[in-house]
């Protein structure tokens, strides 16, 4: 079975300029790279939105639905697709796009999969977990390919791009049908498609979302040395209600559950002081 446009497929090195001259962070858009016919049988594979095998998200940063974290509930077509997302023919080509060496890509599908947004859905600007939960490798690669035939303008749900200071959208991507965006992933990579979602009821904004990793990472790159999970942003116009400051007794849960947080990381393969040193030979 053939699922790369081959011609596509093989351009990768020559599309290394414009991924590393991107703004405002490194990414690019490559429009037809899998065969539609493939693609098409992907998307047909999406469960109904009311299908009890969707994991949903409600809250105020996002309305979505995924099927993620395990080949197990995945249908057949999806999971020979992202296998091959996986395998080493494709990172040979992510690396000679992105320049980065020994991409390890993520079996255990952490956050990765279907995910779909209906009518109204969501997700506000952010930036991505930096540290898989279980192999403790570091994040590198968010690759998204969109399965929206006949999506119109109108619709919304564009991927946005924004600077580090928060204060200008850079680039807006429509998710239309057969089109990948990749980008580096990083403390400062903020994205995310904020507005409700404008479609028919009858429709859904669909995507594969697979993520890459390495042993490691620039500091460039870093916040933080420690783990952290989703990091949500508010875009200028946008105002969230401030929240009450925590009581004693709540900053005393706090302080005993850092602590119990900090002796684990001691017992873990990559603690935070390991994951530092690792940084440093990127410099």
């Amino acid at each position: 079975m053939t699922i790369y446009n081959p011609e596509v497929f093989a351009s990768f090195p020559g599309l290394a300029n414009d991924f590393h001259s991107a703004q405002p962070y490194k990414h690019i858009v490559i429009d037809g790279l899998f065969d539609d016919h493939f693609l098409r049988q992907v998307a047909g594979e999406f469960y109904p939105l009311d299908d009890p095998r969707w994991s949903r998200f409600h809250n105020a940063n996002e309305e979505k639905l995924v099927v993620s974290n395990s080949e197990q509930h995945l249908p057949p077509t999806v999971k020979t697709f992202l296998r091959e997302l996986n395998a080493e023919p494709f990172l040979k080509q992510l690396t000679a796009l992105t320049g980065i060496e020994g991409l390890i890509p993520d079996p255990y599908l952490g956050g990765a999969g279907m995910h779909c947004i209906p009518r109204g859905g969501r997700l506000a600007i952010h930036a991505d977990f930096n540290i898989h939960p279980l192999m403790r490798v570091d994040r590198r690669l968010n690759l998204l390919v969109y399965l929206n035939e006949h999506w119109q303008e109108s619709y919304g749900g564009h991927l946005e791009l924004w600077d580090r200071a928060m204060q200008h959208c850079v680039r807006r991507i429509l998710p239309i049908f057969n089109r990948t965006v990749l980008f580096l992933t990083d403390d400062f990579s903020f994205h995310g498609h904020p507005d409700p979602l404008n479609c028919p009821e009858q429709h859904a904004r669909k995507s594969i979302a697979m993520y890459y990793y390495t042993n490691s990472r620039p500091l460039s790159e870093l916040q933080t040395v420690a783990d952290h999970g989703t990091l949500f942003q508010e875009r200028p116009h946008e105002q969230r209600p401030v929240s009450p400051p925590p009581s004693v007794a709540e900053r005393l849960l706090a302080t005993s559950n850092h602590c119990e947080a900090v002796s684990d990381r001691q017992h873990k393969s990559t603690p935070v002081i390991a994951r530092l040193k690792r940084a440093l030979r990127w410099k």
